[in-house]
């Protein structure tokens, strides 16, 4: 394969797979190893299928009505059916990189051989894949039961030529036009793969690598505006010292408090109050705990992380083809793992929020902030400064503690209580999304208030490492001055925190942060 291209075999993809061809586009393909294992399940679900007996997914109903046997004339009926009529989202369009992770993880479940589906079913979601279709997938419909069922019923919809999907070049078009520009024909189902294209957990689990992903980005951008909020509020940085830290040894605190050592390291500010003169005693809380904080949010991703590759090393379906040719029903469709872990990490993220809203509130409350002018304005009364900007950033932060609210405590029931119990996995997943979202902004409207207040401390410098973020920041934002219009300056900081810019500035005077 190709420096762009992705072999899916029997072995998990890695979550840096996983985004790449989420995000950037890059190629599939499955490997020999994978042909062969998918061939020789194929074999066993072709033989079950000639038996006159039962057997679960390969000639029986699903769900409640898994109790007819269904004729040999009519399994192909079947097989078309269970997709059309799990396709019945609705709402939104879910985000093409969802999709395109989700589509990913299924096909790599097919390719461990554990599902017998045939090699052919799947070279068809991998072709899908390389021509840049994304089928449509709506916001509403799934309940983290037997898995994602109506998200991934859309996909398989539209390997077989139905539904709508979004072509290469994002036109909303119908799914046979798409697969006829692309040379690709519709797939016809044999026995078995309808279900097997359908009963997996990859929407959720798809949404919980790329958020992962984000979050390690925005956990060190995180530790960047605290280590900027710190000098700008003239805090000491003698909290972070590693023998302190040591006392508490959770991994995620000292790589926390590693970070603001080597970001505060060398800084005029923080020197300028070291001496007796000084008589604080100690800073509030949102500056002294921030590693505290941040680092069990660190610990948390590190938690969900070690969920993510547990489950990518899954094969997720129901009825599974074991090695000795068993087809055996089972339970791991079912969402929890991944559904807990999703929830785990939206209420860390809403606390590390709160202390970020916290230390921008001190920044501009002339009471707190040891001699920084009301809300960092250029002349308080007729400015504003930057008031509003925590309004904003408040906003943000009380969104993101409703969304704290965890999706996996509920159950709905549903097909006539076979299903009597749901993750609801997909729920909690998409409320984690929403609040990645949320939180790089609450950390970008708190960097770009300390980086004006860092301003307002002149002629005292901050130290290198924050230095070099502030004048990064100021090829995109403006000094101090003046009250204008703040919203593209917001987005703007924004943007420097999702794509890594403002790490990478830190990092040419630090060396590597955590």
């Amino acid at each position: 394969m190709g420096a762009h291209s992705i072999e899916v075999g029997t072995a998990p993809p890695s979550p840096a797979e996983v985004v790449a061809v989420a995000r950037d586009g890059a190629r599939v393909g499955l490997s020999a190893a994978a042909e062969r294992a998918m061939a020789a399940s194929r074999a066993h679900i072709e033989e079950l299928a000639a038996r006159p007996t039962p057997v679960y997914g390969v000639s029986t109903g699903f769900g409640a009505l898994a109790s007819r046997h269904i004729p040999p004339e009519l399994r192909t009926r079947l097989q078309l059916n269970i997709v059309r009529s799990h396709a019945a989202g609705t709402g939104p369009e879910v985000e093409r990189e969802v999709v395109r992770a989700m589509m990913l993880l299924r096909l790599k479940t097919l390719a461990t051989g554990r599902t017998g589906a045939r090699p052919e079913t799947a070279r068809a979601l991998a072709a899908l894949l390389n021509a840049g279709i994304t089928p449509v997938v709506h916001e509403y419909g799934s309940l983290g039961c037997s898995g994602d069922l109506a998200p991934l019923a859309h996909v398989a919809l539209a390997l077989l030529g139905e539904g709508r999907v979004r072509d290469a070049d994002d036109r909303l078009i119908p799914a046979a036009d798409a697969l006829k520009r692309a040379d690709l024909r519709p797939v016809e189902l044999g026995a078995k793969e309808g279900l097997a294209l359908l009963n997996g957990t990859d929407g959720m689990l798809g949404m919980l690598v790329l958020a992962l992903h984000d979050l390690r980005g925005l956990l060190t951008a995180a530790d960047i505006a605290t280590a900027m909020s710190v000098e700008a509020l003239l805090g000491t940085d003698r909290v972070f010292d590693a023998d302190l830290q040591a006392l508490r040894p959770h991994p995620g605190q000292a790589a926390s408090a590693a970070n603001l050592r080597l970001l505060l390291a060398g800084s005029p500010i923080v020197e300028s109050h070291r001496g007796p003169e000084d008589t604080r005693v100690q800073d509030a809380y949102s500056l002294r705990c921030a590693p505290q904080v941040n680092g069990a949010f660190r610990d948390t991703v590190a938690h969900a992380a070690l969920v993510a590759d547990r489950e990518l090393a899954a094969a997720v379906d129901n009825p599974v083809v074991l090695t000795d040719g068993r087809v055996e029903s089972n339970g791991n469709f079912h969402g929890a793992p991944i559904a807990y872990a999703l929830d785990f990490l939206a209420i860390p993220l809403a606390d590390a929020a709160s202390m970020a809203e916290r230390r921008t509130d001190r920044m501009l409350d002339k009471a707190r902030s040891f001699g920084l002018p009301p809300f960092l304005a250029a002349d308080p009364g007729v400015d504003s400064g930057h008031m509003i900007a925590q309004y904003t950033q408040a906003s943000i932060v009380a969104e993101l503690k409703r969304l704290a609210v965890p999706a996996s405590v509920d159950s709905i029931p549903s097909s006539a209580m076979q299903e009597d119990h749901v993750s609801l996995g997909w729920n909690a997943a998409r409320k984690l999304r929403r609040a990645v979202d949320g939180y790089a902004r609450v950390v970008a409207i708190e960097l770009f208030t300390a980086a004006r207040a860092l301003d307002l401390r002149a002629p005292l410098r901050p130290g290198p490492a924050t230095a070099t973020v502030l004048a990064a920041l100021r090829r995109h934002v403006p000094p101090p001055g003046p009250d204008r219009h703040l919203s593209p300056e917001i987005d703007a900081a924004t943007a420097l925190v999702r794509d890594g810019t403002l790490v990478a500035a830190a990092e040419s005077v630090t060396g590597p942060l955590a």
